[in-house]
């Protein structure tokens, strides 16, 4: 079985990352331009599902 020495090699944090980037793709567009407060918050909280646990 292989050691995980980082969080960042879990698979699920591989994909919480690759979410993140899409939801940042996604509100750099359309409707969200014209809310920034909005925009950032929705952004804040796609980045929160890849910090780990303390």
């Amino acid at each position: 079985m292989a050691r995980i020495e980082s969080f960042e090699e879990l698979e699920i944090w591989q994909i919480a990352r690759e979410l993140c980037k899409y939801v940042r793709v996604l509100t750099q567009k359309g409707l969200f331009l014209k809310d920034f407060k909005f925009s950032s918050q929705i952004n804040s909280a796609a980045g929160s599902i890849m910090d780990p646990v303390k």
